[in-house]
């Protein structure tokens, strides 16, 4: 599988709280889930989710990165989701848009810190 992600990612489970903003077709009834990502990037996130999200849902994402306990809050879009059990749990890709440059800063120098570690 060729890798299209424009920046690289860290591994790293973070809570999240999600509040759909628009549904991308079927929208889910919950409007905030309390949920976790798997993985993150200034670009977007891998997280795991216990509703199915269609493709393009709109999102807004307050994320509380884990060493830091700060929260960051970033706008993104379901650009794809995987059944893991079905309807139990699903994996989703979620590319992040029009996220203020202190949030992509915020999670540029995250990153990197833990990547350095």
């Amino acid at each position: 599988m060729d890798e299209r992600r424009r920046a690289q990612r860290l591994e790293e489970e973070n809570e999240i709280t999600i509040t759909i903003v628009s549904g991308g077709g079927k929208s889910p009834k919950e409007k905030i889930l309390y949920n976790h990502s798997k993985d993150i990037s200034v670009s977007g996130a891998g997280i795991q989710t216990h509703i199915f999200l269609p493709v393009n849902t709109l999102l807004m994402i307050e994320m509380t990165l884990k060493t830091l306990r700060q929260m960051i809050t970033v706008i993104g879009k379901v650009k794809w989701i995987k059944v893991v059990f079905e309807d139990e749990s699903y994996e989703a890709g979620v590319e992040f848009f029009n996220t203020p440059n202190a949030a992509i800063k915020k999670l540029s120098e995250y990153i990197s810190w833990k990547q350095k570690c």
